[in-house]
């Protein structure tokens, strides 16, 4: 799967954006997507995930107050809405993609889990 993140940029603390993740693959090949996130200086955590039908959606629970993730098959598309934003959230967000399984259980939230991976996409909150 090949994963073109966007929608990053330069936002003040409280306001809102929504990045965006289109997959290509080979047809009828299922899989789930995730976002995420690596601060500076810090490991790659994970934001949230959802399953190939759009279902089985996650969002880490520090972030389920604010965060939305959607899933529209029709382009093979994943969104990551994020409201509210601090400057915690600082960070370069990126999309996966794997086995449609591993998003059903908490291996959704390990990193080596997930086979493919977009470039990254900086979202920097000013305060």
């Amino acid at each position: 799967v090949q994963l073109q993140a966007s929608g990053g940029g330069v936002v003040q603390a409280g306001g809102s954006l929504r990045l965006s993740c289109a997959g290509t693959t080979r047809p009828n090949l299922v899989y789930g997507m995730a976002w995420f996130r690596q601060k500076s200086g810090k490991e790659r955590e994970f934001v949230a995930s959802v399953g190939w039908d759009g279902r089985n959606a996650h969002i880490e629970d520090s972030e389920k107050d604010r965060f939305t993730i959607a899933r529209e098959n029709a382009n093979n598309t994943i969104y990551l809405r994020m409201n509210n934003l601090k400057s915690e959230d600082t960070a370069v967000y990126y999309c996966a993609a794997t086995h449609a399984g591993v998003v059903l259980d908490d291996s959704r939230r390990l990193p080596e889990m997930y086979d493919s991976w977009g470039q990254g996409t900086q979202v920097t909150v000013s305060s």
